[in-house]
């Protein structure tokens, strides 16, 4: 049965059609004036998504090259780092500063938890760090955080800066890096960008490029930013760039400057909402203490098989969601609500997953999860 290709995994996630239609475009060369016209409207673009005056830097590679950028610019091998680990994406940037020689103290917490202002204000009094590091979104729980309030503690404790991971959260939850006072932020092109995955960004504040001009003992050579500022100031990158990535990812923030950033904030919050209350009614538990936005973890209930729900999903209704990872494998499943996605989609997806369990023989009443979203959803059209 024809069944339309339906990508509800948070990342890579679905790419608006005149994007793709951008891509399928001939290459053009990149040291043009054409280009640099083109970059600086990219250069605007992520400014106004990351509500910041600070430049963007756009990296070729993922999200990873951009935090990795981001830390061992900012830091040198010694200093030392209070990163929040509650999740796979937290573990990983906690293993970037061990690769590096940043000294760092892990603040672990479990799974699904998240850090507060009260708990980063405690930590800072007990010890001097250079740098907190966390991720506003953990992709690998469905887990938000209290980002503006963390800004705030850390400001609080003198010149420690704050680095964000905002992969999953950048372009679709509220994110505020100047007034929150956010010091590095890092996200990728893959998620709420509309874009296929190959661009990382990533943006340094006033305190944290003088963190960079102390740098002295960094050996990077292709992640070295200030390599890009000085290609920057002439319109340019230092290295080839993913040019007709670049050229795509025009198209994809002229669509989120058009609908407002705000406007995308209160669409993704609603389709979120809505999906969490379609779950609940259908006797799902969500896996995060504080669920984000951005994408939600979803609890199997007992007797529900991982490869055997994901697997129908995508068999039957063309509907590919992602599994639990690590730890948590087999024990969720995770959905996001990012970037180029709609009321439609969520009632699909509710929709699918009611057929799912009726499929497995599991007890289900057609039609509660997607009137449970319906009901949230009337929020988009008032």
């Amino acid at each position: 049965m024809l069944m339309k290709y339906r990508l509800y995994t948070p990342g890579p996630t679905s790419v608006p059609e005149a994007t793709l239609l951008e891509l399928a475009k001939p290459v053009h060369h990149h040291r043009t004036a054409e280009f640099r016209a083109m970059f600086a409207e990219v250069q605007k673009l992520l400014q106004y998504v990351f509500q910041t005056r600070s430049t963007v830097y756009s990296i070729t590679g993922s999200g990873t090259a951009a935090a990795e950028a981001g830390i061992i610019n900012a830091l040198a091998p010694g200093q030392k780092a209070l990163c929040v680990v509650n999740g796979k994406f937290a573990e990983r940037w906690a293993q970037v500063c061990g690769t590096y020689g940043i000294e760092h103290k892990d603040l672990k917490l479990e799974y699904g938890d998240h850090a507060t202002p009260e708990m980063i204000a405690n930590e800072l009094k007990a010890a001097q760090y250079d740098a907190v590091i966390f991720v506003h979104s953990e992709t690998s729980t469905g887990t938000v955080c209290d980002l503006e309030g963390i800004g705030k503690a850390v400001r609080a404790s003198g010149d420690t800066l704050l680095i964000v991971d905002a992969i999953t959260s950048a372009g679709a939850l509220p994110f505020k890096m100047d007034e929150w006072g956010v010091d590095v932020t890092i996200t990728g092109s893959q998620k709420a960008l509309m874009l296929p995955p190959g661009l990382g960004y990533v943006a340094f504040s006033d305190r944290a490029w003088a963190a960079v001009e102390k740098n002295k003992t960094r050996q990077d050579f292709y992640l070295d930013i200030k390599k890009y500022k000085k290609s920057m100031a002439d319109g340019d990158t230092p290295f080839t760039p993913a040019n007709t990535l670049l050229e795509a990812q025009v198209v994809s923030l002229r669509m989120i400057e058009k609908e407002t950033i705000e406007g995308v904030w209160k669409r993704t919050h609603l389709i979120a909402e809505a999906f969490r209350a379609g779950m609940k009614a259908l006797g799902f538990e969500l896996f995060s203490k504080y669920p984000a936005d951005s994408v939600t973890a979803v609890k199997y209930p007992a007797g529900i098989d991982d490869k055997g729900f994901r697997g129908h999903l995508k068999s039957k209704h063309n509907i590919h969601i992602a599994g639990g990872q690590g730890t948590m494998e087999g024990r969720i499943f995770r959905l996001s609500h990012m970037g180029y996605t709609d009321a439609y989609d969520c009632l699909a997806a509710v929709a699918a997953v009611e057929h799912a369990l009726k499929a497995l023989g599991k007890p289900v009443e057609f039609g509660k999860g997607v009137a449970a979203a319906q009901k949230i959803l009337a929020g988009l059209f008032a």
